[in-house]
């Protein structure tokens, strides 16, 4: 009988190799031989034919061999199962060479240069960019009509019968609906295969024109349709990835809701999401999140750069700790005890005294927590901002009130569609706050605390639930999220920090809230070095390791 194999390679001192549809080995040199416990041995052999665009059409025939003297004898159970094994084997080849067999159009499409993988020597920086591209969170209904190249990850893909194919093509948390039409001279059925049979999350280039569709488009962020021309892939992903993005983006509710119907969904796990990160921050609220933190730290950095503060970058490996307390890495340098930075607060504070006046720094943090809460963390981002005062700790308290002020409303302007992502995970009620923040002493706090029945310790930091407590208290007396609580307990707070002037056992410093948590912490600084020593001291701190900071004061 005839068949047909792909993917002939070159002579490998045996002769030809050929492979089937399925890309496994049919056979290699100019025959192979299947025995059999029936003493019969079959040998196939193949004659080449013709060689044409890497297929090999050659003829399969059998003949049968002598058994010899050698052969041993089986039972006809035996040969049986033998030949069971054969007749298996012969329709796995039959199976491949059909599979090749319907590929072989696809090679002689008149239209294939409109679509395929791109080979490596094309992705080595071959050329420059012809045709613009275009962002997928660009387009839009006004841009009907308009021929367009995006580039992104073929998100989902479903295939309409044989002469149709959708692909929503995500860029940057973006997406946009793309349509493959079979059409005569414009796009080949074997266009439309190539297109159903893609791996999501592989990276593709699509050219085509825009259309706006007749009613909303439900799958897309886009409200848009690329009506495809050509589409190539630029980077193959795997055929099954260990994360499926529509599980990793569902939200608990989602879940919930399901097993209340008798309907189990993938939950994906915490481990799982980190063994696999760079799969897990391609949904939509992970990119919204981390395009929300980079606004974050845009309008933080504008914003002090306009009060006149300068940035500034402090050491993280440092001799001493900056914060006192055991929450601090300690490390040998050298021979010489080290610890990470706690805080810029001292360089900070020594760049004031450099006469820098005002200054700024976005950068790490380590904290050796051993807490474990979403509020304790090892290492993160800090953003930090130092000022001298003229008259009053308030000036600090006022830089702060407008800083966030800006940052609430920009991020309201600016950020709609990332809030809203993250919203659809991990849902939330919208920020409520004033324009002139609410300002609270730690007294008064207490006494809020009080009234409602909860006693606490006036000189004593307050407790998580406590500030939990008391975030709900001003919310429902003065109805803001976002506040203020200052002139802390001195017991309580760092080293560093100024007692009042009317009360010692308080200080000139503050926190602030949002729903209940602290998220800054701030102070007056002591900038007497006779008064700084004694506060070191007192917190348990070695003066040694901080004299440089000290003699800055001097």
């Amino acid at each position: 009988m005839d068949l047909w194999a792909v993917e002939t390679e070159e002579h490998e001192g045996e002769g030809l190799v050929v492979r089937g549809g399925g890309g496994q080995v049919l056979g290699r040199g100019w025959w192979f031989r299947f025995c059999s416990s029936t003493s019969i041995a079959r040998r196939l052999h193949f004659s080449a034919l013709s060689l044409t665009r890497g297929l090999l059409r050659f003829t399969m025939s059998s003949e049968a061999e002598a058994p010899t003297s050698e052969q041993p004898k089986v039972s006809k159970k035996a040969a049986k199962k033998e030949e069971a094994k054969l007749e298996k084997l012969r329709r796995r080849l039959e199976a491949s060479s059909a599979g090749a067999a319907s590929a072989a159009p696809d090679e002689e499409d008149p239209l294939a240069e409109k679509y395929g993988e791109v080979p490596l020597s094309e992705l080595q920086s071959k050329e420059e960019v012809g045709e613009p591209y275009t962002e997928v969170g660009e387009l839009a209904e006004e841009m009907d009509g308009r021929i367009v190249v995006v580039r992104g990850r073929a998100q989902t893909i479903r295939a309409v019968g044989k002469k149709m194919a959708f692909v929503v093509v995500r860029e940057k948390g973006f997406t946009v609906q793309c349509v493959v039409t079979e059409k005569e001279g414009l796009v080949s059925r074997q266009m439309v295969k190539f297109v159903a049979s893609l791996n999501r999350e592989s990276i593709v280039d699509v050219h085509g024109s825009l259309t706006v569709p007749s009613s909303p488009i439900k799958g897309a962020t886009q409200q848009v349709e690329i009506q495809v021309s050509k589409i190539y892939c630029v980077g193959k992903a795997l055929s099954t990835l260990p994360i499926n993005l529509e599980d990793a983006a569902r939200s608990e509710a989602e879940i919930e809701k399901a097993l209340q119907a008798g309907e189990q969904l993938v939950r994906v796990n915490q481990d799982t999401r980190l063994n696999f990160r760079v799969l897990d921050v391609r949904t939509p609220a992970n990119q919204g999140i981390f395009r929300i933190q980079s606004q974050v730290g845009n309008i933080f950095r504008q914003f002090l750069l306009s009060e006149g503060f300068i940035e500034i970058h402090t050491p993280k490996l440092i001799a001493g700790s900056s914060e006192g307390g055991s929450a601090v890495f300690k490390l040998d340098y050298k021979g010489r005890p080290a610890c990470l930075a706690q805080s810029p607060q001292l360089h900070k504070q020594m760049a004031i005294c450099g006469d820098f006046g005002r200054v700024f720094e976005i950068g790490p943090v380590f904290r050796a927590e051993d807490s474990y809460t979403h509020r304790h963390l090892c290492e993160f981002t800090g953003l930090d901002a130092e000022m001298e005062i003229k008259k009053h700790y308030s000036e600090v308290m006022d830089v702060v009130d407008h800083l966030f002020v800006t940052m609430f409303d920009s991020l309201n302007a600016s950020c709609k569609k990332e809030l809203e992502a993250v919203g659809r995970q991990y849902p939330f009620e919208p920020l409520k706050y004033l324009r002139k923040t609410l300002r609270l002493t730690f007294q008064e706090g207490v006494q809020m605390l009080k009234d409602a029945g909860i006693e606490i310790d006036p000189f004593g930091d307050l407790s998580t639930e406590v500030e939990r407590k008391l975030g709900q208290l001003v919310l429902e007396k003065y109805g803001t999220e976002f506040y203020i609580l200052h002139r802390y307990p001195l017991a309580v707070r760092p080293f560093y920090t100024m007692p009042c002037y009317d009360d010692p056992a308080y200080s000139n410093s503050f926190d602030v809230f949002i729903r209940g948590e602290e998220i800054i912490s701030g102070a007056q600084r002591v900038h007497v070095p006779e008064l700084l020593i004694k506060r070191a001291e007192a917190n348990g701190i070695d003066v040694k390791t901080i004299e440089t900071y000290v003699d800055s004061f001097r």
